[in-house]
């Protein structure tokens, strides 16, 4: 049962327009397919003092990307949930950790992929940092594995195409300043409407 009180086998995800409003919602486990209708979600980049970036690896039985290396902490909002709260909920639920001092820096991210199969992410995508002393105590559900990588190597090696991660994080950290750990909140405001305080 999560914290919003939905299972998550009811879990819901809102499904957005092309500008962003919420047109109605879905169930999260039947969303993905060839044709995934735009619907909103989150990244998180969770960071320890000495600024290394949690890295994780997702589940392989997960049907995007199974196996994927990718940053700290990904989901959805439920309907009428303040994306901190979802971001907090879903590092709790995936990897054990308290988050501090979160943070919005990329709140207009979008993209869309295409899987090898043909299954298809497509999601108004707000990027968070935060911050967590706690060890990572992830749920294999979730997470196959982690690591605490230094952000200015991972960061160059995501670039160069040196180091293999999701398609969204390469272009989340293409986009993202050179030290997100000491970036300033970006103003709320600049969410997409559905996303946006006076909305949730």
């Amino acid at each position: 049962m999560s914290t919003t009180g939905v299972s998550s086998a009811s879990e819901q995800v809102v499904l957005l327009d092309e500008d962003g409003h919420a047109i109605g919602t879905a169930d999260k486990a039947g969303v993905h397919g060839p044709d995934t209708p735009l619907h909103l979600a989150f990244s998180c980049y969770v960071f320890d003092s000495q600024h290394r970036l949690l890295l994780t690896q997702r589940a392989w039985h997960k049907v995007t990307w199974p196996g994927e290396w990718t940053n700290s902490v990904c989901g959805h909002p439920a309907p009428g949930e303040p994306f901190i709260a979802a971001v907090g909920r879903r590092a709790r639920q995936e990897l054990g950790i308290t988050l501090t001092d979160v943070r919005l820096i990329a709140p207009s991210f979008r993209y869309r992929c295409t899987m090898a199969d043909g299954t298809v992410e497509n999601e108004m995508c707000p990027v968070f940092v935060a911050f967590t002393t706690d060890e990572v105590r992830p749920d294999p559900a979730e997470v196959a594995a982690h690591a605490w990588v230094p952000w200015a190597t991972f960061r160059d090696d995501v670039l160069s195409g040196h180091t293999t991660v999701s398609p969204w994080c390469v272009s989340q950290v293409a986009e993202l300043p050179e030290r997100p750990y000491e970036a300033p909140a970006a103003d709320p405001v600049l969410l997409p409407p559905a996303a946006r305080p006076a909305h949730r």
